[in-house]
């Protein structure tokens, strides 16, 4: 990046540590005055940091006032997800990110040592959903929603909540964003990918008959 800035014709482009790189941010950051990166530690420092030596920084950001003035603050009334499970659809899906990929994972998954870390799609069930579906850990599983279905392995895991399903949405080969709700909320016009009504069926392990068949 600093050939290409000094190759543009712009000045400054001279940094040989991270060290540099902080020191500029933070001399063209209010916020951030004082702060060196020898000084972040371990846990890093709260900014603002009058005195990053012996202090830790500030802990309450805006103590007094904000600075356009006063906080607005508008109650809002609960709305139910567009969809609730039902009898053919009795599991909640929400997705999220993974540690290892960023969003669709298109730079990350080219990134061979997080690529080795977690290879491959999962949902995640607690253990009592899946004994309730015969399900074993590492099992192939198809989720299904009103708009479509991907097939994925199944973790046991305590984090989602009971009834749940947990799958993150940087795999492009189970993407799921094929099975969430394209409805939008009626004012912030965010899609409801946190909810969606889906089933969990067990996918048939294909036998040594199975595999004859085929090949005959």
């Amino acid at each position: 990046m600093c050939e290409i800035g000094r190759r543009m014709g712009v000045p400054g482009f001279e940094f040989t540590r991270i060290e540099d790189v902080f020191a500029e941010f933070a001399a063209l950051t209010e916020s951030y005055r004082g702060l060196s990166y020898e000084t972040l530690g371990l846990e890093g420092k709260l900014w603002p940091c009058k005195d990053p030596v012996h202090e830790d920084g500030q802990v309450v950001l805006f103590e007094r006032d904000f600075p356009s003035g006063r906080g607005k603050f508008v109650p809002a009334e609960f709305a139910p997800p567009n969809e609730l499970p039902s009898p053919e659809f009795p599991f909640v899906l929400t997705t999220g990110r993974l540690l290892e990929h960023w969003h669709t994972g298109t730079m990350t998954r080219r990134a061979s040592a997080l690529e080795t870390i977690e290879s491959e799609p999962y949902a995640d069930m607690r253990p009592a959903d899946m004994a309730a579906l015969g399900l074993l850990e590492g099992d192939e599983i198809a989720v299904t929603s009103r708009r479509g279905s991907i097939t994925l392995k199944v973790r046991a895991s305590e984090a989602p909540g009971a009834g749940s399903i947990f799958i993150p949405f940087c795999w492009r080969e189970a993407a799921a964003n094929v099975l969430t709700s394209d409805a939008l909320d009626p004012f912030g016009k965010i899609p409801e990918f946190k909810f969606s009504a889906v089933r969990v069926e067990k996918l048939h392990a294909p036998t040594l008959a199975d595999s004859r068949g085929a090949a005959e």
